[in-house]
């Protein structure tokens, strides 16, 4: 795009993401989670750069079915399951798992046809309570999908609630309910799958036959507190605009729509090629900063729904290499999160979490995919 507003998408730091992945999860198979357009990323474009993945994980047939129309082959898990008889019937002739999470679910697949097979992923609320059968219906489910001819497989699954609070008990106790019930069928039964992110960094007994992977995948850090270089995770998207004009505000002049900043002296302002609608929030706090130069500048007055506005009459002499200090000009690349500024940090300014600012970036925002060779 002419206005120069981009997700620029580093290929290698995914797979350098996905290879500390796959360190941490040791002999556990890894189900790449995909869902939401691959977190902002571009769903199909995540798969294909990630061909050593043991399986994708999306919410919702539709996104099931543009991977396979993507030529992806891997085991595909749609983690809401079928919403009705017709998409189970669809999952089966695509080969694409499905999660079972209550007993309509279950009656469904005794509905379908003999002549299509399914790997069922049977969801247990262990504290959740969001999606997964009752820990007392799970018997009951699994004798039944038992009984079904379609039926190749079936893993037992749960989801963590607070995985990423290291000092919240829930996670240990949902890890202890899930375990009974896995020791319910036997461990060599029946498959199994717990960890998210979070998971998969705060303790290997959390990890069972698969862990699925999302935020750390794209470079963000699942646990709250912890920065995600820390973890070895390497930022995935960085969301770059350019300055598009530049003016001096003279001191008691007002910036923005609503007048909500107020210049205490007289201000270089730069104007940014970004907004509200690509997604960058409209209620980004006061402290929120961009990336100039090499420079942290301020975001001033409201985020409108094309622009910001950013006070750079400091970044001219605060550059991190002294040799290289010059006046913010027009055309200047800025960084709103990615490479040099955590996507935590800013989601900490917009009171918000690392996840809503990746997903919510949107469709006018040119994606540039950079392969290893960068």
């Amino acid at each position: 795009m002419s206005r120069g507003t981009c997700a620029v998408i580093d290929l290698a730091a995914l797979r350098q993401n996905y290879q500390v992945i796959k360190q941490q999860a040791g002999t556990s198979q890894i189900l790449a989670i995909v869902k939401a357009d691959g977190y902002g990323h571009g769903m199909t474009s995540i798969a294909r750069a990630l061909p050593e993945s043991d399986g994708f994980g999306v919410a919702i047939l539709e996104e099931a079915l543009l991977l396979r129309a993507a030529g992806i082959t891997q085991k595909i898990l749609m983690l809401e399951g079928a919403l009705s008889l017709d998409e189970m019937q669809q999952a089966g002739e695509a080969k694409i798992d499905v999660v079972v999470h209550q007993l309509e679910q279950v009656a469904f697949v005794e509905q379908i046809g003999s002549d299509v097979s399914l790997n069922v992923w049977l969801k247990v609320d262990t504290g959740m309570h969001r999606l997964g059968l009752e820990p007392e219906d799970v018997q009951e489910a699994y004798r039944r999908l038992q009984a079904c001819g379609c039926v190749r497989s079936m893993t037992l699954m749960s989801h963590f609630s607070c995985a990423d609070d290291v000092e919240s008990p829930v996670s240990d106790r949902q890890y202890q309910r899930f375990e009974q019930l896995h020791n319910q069928h036997g461990s060599a039964e029946l498959d199994a799958s717990l960890a998210n992110s979070a998971g998969i960094f705060r303790d290997k007994q959390y990890h069972y036959q698969w862990v699925r992977p999302g935020i750390a995948l794209y470079g963000g850090s699942p646990i709250a507190g912890q920065a995600a270089e820390a973890l070895g995770l390497l930022p995935v998207m960085t969301l770059k605009s350019r300055v598009i004009a530049l003016k001096v505000v003279a001191q008691g002049e007002n910036v923005g729509y609503g007048a909500r900043w107020t210049a205490s002296a007289e201000t270089k302002v730069a104007i940014v090629a970004i907004g509200y609608g690509d997604g960058y929030p409209r209620h980004m706090g006061s402290a929120t900063k961009v990336l100039i130069n090499d420079s942290l500048c301020s975001v001033i007055g409201r985020v409108s729904m094309d622009m910001i506005a950013v006070d750079v009459s400091a970044a001219d002499v605060r550059g991190a290499d002294v040799s290289r200090i010059r006046p913010v000009a027009l055309n200047d690349s800025v960084t709103l999160w990615g490479k040099g500024l955590p996507v935590e940090i800013v989601a900490d300014w917009a009171e918000t979490i690392n996840y809503e600012l990746l997903c919510q970036v949107t469709d006018r925002v040119d994606h540039r995919y950079l392969d290893v060779k960068g």
